[in-house]
């Protein structure tokens, strides 16, 4: 099981290959404010929803200083639809052995529908331009997240 990240930690560097055919490199946006969630399928009924809500507030996230990032054990491929089906327009990023999962703590043991599995935990970390881990959201419900994400960084709505 991996290990949970706290605020102050230091966010894990990590480059991963997006949906739109480059990679990102964490360390190369030191200086920003970064919005990292971890989703488990992409074009799912929850995923989408989550992915739709973070598009959907991304102009006044981005507003206030946040680039938002997505991370699931997808294949690009399967990204890429996802992107263009949804008209998501910031990057969603592969992490198809989980090894960024892990060492952000959201891949582990989880419950759904009374099954415990292994797999990726829906989680969100706020990132400050230092590098440093500011919030680390585990077990985050897809519906209403932003929302209540919006409201953790003292985001009117």
């Amino acid at each position: 099981m991996s290990i949970r990240l706290e605020p102050g930690d230091a966010a894990p560097d990590f480059t991963l290959p997006a949906a739109d055919g480059e990679s990102v490199t964490l360390s190369e946006l030191r200086g920003q404010k970064v919005i990292l969630y971890f989703y488990p399928k992409a074009s799912t009924p929850g995923c989408t929803a989550q992915a739709c809500d973070f598009r959907d507030s991304l102009a006044s996230l981005k507003g206030v200083g946040y680039t938002v990032l997505g991370v699931s054990p997808d294949k690009v491929p399967a990204l890429e639809k996802f992107a263009a089906n949804q008209e998501l327009t910031f990057p969603l990023l592969s992490d198809q052995d989980h090894a960024v999962a892990e060492s952000y703590g959201a891949w582990g043991e989880k419950k759904n529908y009374g099954r415990v599995t292994e797999g990726l935990i829906r989680s969100t970390l706020v990132i400050d331009e230092d590098g440093r881990v500011e919030h680390a959201l585990y077990s985050v419900k897809a519906t209403g997240h932003v929302a209540r994400l919006r409201k953790t960084l003292g985001l009117d709505g």
